[in-house]
C-alpha cells in the first residue's frame, strides 16, 4: 500500500496522505508527506458528525423526525415551490407539507445543489446571486461554500428569497439540509452548534482537534489546501492554514462541510459508529438510532427521481448524514457499509459486515482524487484473508 500510494507522492499528484485501515482491535498506518497529527479540513464528511447530533436530540425528545422545522425556523414558514425545476424564478406553486427534521436528514427538503451545467435552469442563477456571490464567495470552491460568509440569521432570509426546486420529500438535492441541521441543533438546545458538539460528541469520544476552527497554537498542523491547476499535474493553493479560512471562527459553523478533525479523531467517531453508539467515554447514542442513520431512508421513488452523481442512487443510497451501499459492485464495500467523502480530499467508510474501517485524508480537491480512493478502497479490502 505504501508503495503505490507514495507515488502519487513522489509524482506530484497529491502534497501528502495520511491512510487508515483498522480491523478486528488492528490498525495498520500509512503516512507521506504528512504528519499523523496533521488537522484536515473535513468536507463532506462533517454531514455524518451533524446528523448524529441532531438524532441525539431525537433521542431525548427535544426534536422528533417528522416535526415541522419552521417552529424553530419561523425564517422558513410559508416557502413557494416552483411549478418544474426549468420554471422561471418566479412561477411557483404553494408548498404541499412543511420541511421536516427527517427531509434535513435525508436531503429531501426540496432545495439544494442543483447540479447542472451552469445556466441550465433559472433557478441555479438565482441560487448563485443570493446564496454564492453575496453570502458564500464568488466561486463554488469548498472553501467558498463550507465557510459562508452569512451568520444564521442571515443564511436564512436568502434561502427563504427563494423558492424550492421540489415539493418537500420528493427529490434528493445535497447539501443545503446539513446547514440547516445545524441551525435547528443550536436553537433547540439553546448552545452554539460547535459548543453542542464538544460537550455531547467530541469531548466524549477525545476528538480534541476537531471543531469549526484551528487554534493558534495547533494552526501550524494544518495543510495547505489545493485544487487542480490549469496545467496536467499542476496543484494550485486554495487555502492555507495559517491566516486561512479556518485559523478563525465562521460566521454559520457549517453542517454540511465546516468541520476539521485529524485521522485519529475521526477514528474515534467511526469506530463508535461501528460500535452501535458505544465509546470509551460512554454511550454516544442507542443502536436502534445508529441503525437508522445507517440505513438506507430513500423511498424508491425519491431515488428514481433523483439524477444526482451520473446514476449513484440507484446503486447506492442516503440514510441520515451518510451514504449506504445496498449491493456489492465491486470487490470492497459491502451492502451495509456507509460513509462519505469531503470536498478537500479526505474519505472514509465503515463496513460492519467486514468490521473494517478505511479512512483517507489528503487535502487536494476530490473529484479530483477519486481515483486515488479507489486504488486504496482496493488494496485495503485485497488484505482481508478470511
Amino acid at each position: 500500500m505504501h508503495d503505490v500510494l507514495s507515488g502519487y507522492v513522489d509524482r506530484g499528484e497529491l502534497p501528502g496522505y495520511v491512510a487508515l485501515v483498522a480491523r478486528r482491535g488492528a490498525v495498520h498506518l500509512d503516512c507521506s508527506g504528512y504528519e499523523r497529527d496533521a488537522i484536515f479540513r473535513l468536507g463532506s464528511m462533517s454531514k455524518a458528525i451533524a446528523a448524529l447530533a441532531a438524532l441525539i436530540l431525537v433521542e431525548e425528545g427535544m426534536i422528533r423526525l417528522e416535526d415541522p422545522v419552521d417552529g424553530l425556523l419561523p425564517e422558513l414558514a410559508g416557502l413557494r415551490v416552483l411549478r418544474s425545476i426549468a420554471s422561471p424564478v418566479d412561477d411557483t406553486v404553494p408548498v404541499a407539507r412543511p420541511i421536516t427534521v427527517r427531509d434535513l436528514l435525508t436531503f429531501t427538503l426540496g432545495t439544494g445543489m442543483v447540479l447542472a451545467a451552469p445556466g441550465t435552469y433559472p433557478i441555479q442563477d438565482a441560487m448563485q446571486r443570493s446564496l454564492y456571490d453575496a453570502g458564500m464567495g464568488r466561486d463554488r470552491s469548498p472553501a467558498a461554500v463550507f465557510r459562508p460568509r452569512s451568520d444564521a440569521g442571515e443564511y436564512l432570509r436568502r434561502l427563504a428569497s427563494l423558492p424550492l426546486v421540489h415539493q418537500p420529500g420528493e427529490v434528493w438535492l445535497y447539501n443545503t439540509g446539513s446547514d440547516l441541521l445545524g441551525i435547528v441543533i443550536a436553537r433547540a438546545s439553546g448552545q452554539s452548534f460547535g459548543d453542542f458538539l464538544k460537550e455531547r460528541i467530541f469531548n466524549p469520544l477525545g476528538m480534541h482537534d476537531s471543531g469549526f476552527w484551528v487554534k493558534p497554537e495547533k494552526i501550524a498542523r494544518v495543510p495547505i489546501a489545493y485544487a487542480r491547476g490549469d496545467r496536467p499535474g499542476e496543484l494550485k493553493v486554495e487555502d492555507h492554514g495559517a491566516g486561512g479560512l479556518f485559523s478563525r471562527p465562521p460566521d454559520l459553523e457549517s453542517g454540511a462541510g465546516g468541520l476539521v478533525a485529524t485521522l485519529d479523531d475521526f477514528l474515534l467517531f467511526a469506530r463508535m459508529l461501528l460500535d452501535h453508539g458505544a465509546s470509551a467515554g460512554g454511550r454516544i447514542v442507542a443502536r436502534p438510532m445508529v441503525e437508522a442513520m445507517t440505513a438506507d431512508q430513500l423511498p424508491a421513488e425519491v431515488k428514481a427521481r433523483s439524477t444526482w452523481n451520473a446514476g449513484w442512487l440507484p446503486i447506492d443510497s442516503w440514510g441520515f448524514g451518510v451514504g449506504v451501499v445496498t449491493r456489492r459492485y465491486d470487490g470492497t464495500l459491502s451492502p451495509g457499509a456507509y460513509g462519505w467523502n469531503g470536498g478537500f480530499g479526505t474519505m472514509w467508510r465503515s463496513d460492519p459486515k467486514e468490521d473494517i474501517v478505511v479512512i483517507f485524508m489528503t487535502q487536494v480537491t476530490a473529484s479530483e482524487i477519486l481515483p486515488v480512493f479507489g486504488v486504496f478502497l482496493n488494496m485495503a479490502y485485497a488484505a482481508i484473508d478470511d
